[in-house]
């Protein structure tokens, strides 16, 4: 058995990871280094709640104690510079080398910064790190227009957040409409819709070519040349796994660190997780997918066989005074689909049937079915008389039986 287990991040994957861990093995020592000084915290709130009380202890995945219960030692403030596998250690920015038995890499990703003249000016920012939404608030208080670069999730719920503190809001996003991967037309029509109402600008078909300003941003310039002012901007248009530390190391990465369903990398003592991790050509993005791949990447670490299975994706927005939950798939053929649309543009459902199984599902303005059509999807339940079942209610009573 192992004697020492090292764990690089300290994010979900993390925390479910020790969590297995201590399920199998109650004795063996494990050590977590992360370079934020905080404890893991939920790193989804930082922009569902931008302007709420985000203290620390607000907002922490587990209790401090919790970690003294569980005999984890956590180094904050740490930075792992690179991994020294043949020797079976790391080493820190302190110059401090540190050994292992087996390591867990959960380094997350970082947002994407995009390539624009003049991206490192001031009053840019993007949202990652707690530090990050305490930048942000210390220098959002005089500012008046704030641009959104990236339309998707995140980027929305900014705009929302600085909406609600009177501030004069602009999204600019490339795509032809708004969350794509998630929304049908019609849904992404609505969205923008709600959204508008707020006297937020959402500029589609749209790319910022510069930013233009003495030392910090002050206007932007799009590709079809308009220059609109901004007194801050705020960019998020996806993320890049945190790889680096593998350099010039054995370990397979590619856009993310390659592991198999027992997230095992190709190094026998070696595991990753969550965002950091590419299983089948896909880096899983999503809190959902990070907590279950620190689950079974600890199982296995403690000598438990475990193996992860692909998690149906979850997309879920409140904001605009309204809800949206988008499930499965929505993007691939489909044999049926059931809409309902209300007139009053609040609320859309739409189903997407394969071989009589629901494979995906949006929802705006009402998601109360939202659980029960996730679990049918997961569990491939099969709907029995499709053709009778004519509307979305009628799905959702057979659902419950």
């Amino acid at each position: 058995m192992s004697k020492n287990v090292v764990i690089i991040g300290g994010g979900v994957a993390a925390v479910s990871a020790v969590k297995s861990i201590r399920e199998v093995d109650k004795e063996i020592n494990i050590h977590i280094f992360q370079n934020e000084k905080y404890y893991p915290y939920y790193r989804i709130k930082l922009t569902k709640g931008l302007f709420d009380n985000l203290e620390e202890e607000k907002i922490l995945l587990q209790k401090k104690e919790w970690y003294d219960l569980n005999n984890v030692k956590l180094y904050f403030d740490k930075e792992v510079l690179s991994i020294d596998t043949m020797n079976n250690k790391i080493n820190l920015n302190d110059g401090i080398c540190f050994g292992y038995d087996k390591l867990l890499i959960v380094t997350g990703a970082s947002n994407f910064k995009p390539p624009i003249d003049g991206i490192n000016k001031g009053n840019i920012f993007t949202i990652r790190e707690l530090e990050d939404v305490k930048a942000i608030k210390d220098s959002v208080i005089d500012k008046k227009i704030i641009l959104n670069i990236g339309g998707g999730i995140q980027g929305l719920e900014g705009a929302w957040a600085f909406s609600q503190q009177d501030k004069e809001v602009i999204v600019v996003e490339a795509l032809e409409r708004l969350m794509p991967r998630q929304l049908d037309k019609r849904a992404s029509e609505i969205l923008q819709n709600l959204i508008e109402k707020f006297n937020i600008k959402v500029l589609l078909n749209s790319k910022v070519e510069k930013i233009i300003g003495e030392g910090k941003a002050e206007s932007i310039i799009l590709n079809n040349g308009t220059r609109i002012k901004c007194d801050m901007i705020v960019y998020s248009v996806g993320i890049r796994a945190n790889t680096k530390i593998l350099e010039n190391t054995e370990v397979n990465v590619a856009r993310g660190i390659i592991v198999n369903n027992k997230m095992q990398t190709n190094v026998e003592n070696i595991y990753a997780a969550g965002d950091v991790a590419e299983l089948s050509g896909q880096i899983g993005g999503l809190w959902n997918v990070a907590s279950e791949e620190g689950k079974v990447a600890g199982y296995n670490i403690a000598g438990k066989e475990a193996s992860y299975s692909i998690l149906t994706p979850v997309t879920m927005m409140n904001a605009f005074n309204t809800s949206l939950f988008s499930v499965g798939n929505i993007e691939e053929s489909f044999d049926k689909t059931i809409v309902e649309d209300e007139k009053d543009g609040k609320v859309y459902k739409r189903l997407f049937f394969k071989d009589d199984k629901i494979i995906g599902a949006i929802l705006v303005g009402d998601t109360k079915a939202s659980m029960i059509l996730k679990k049918a999807i997961e569990n491939k339940t099969i709907i029995s008389d499709m053709n009778s079942l004519k509307s979305f209610n009628d799905i959702l009573a057979e659902l419950k039986k």
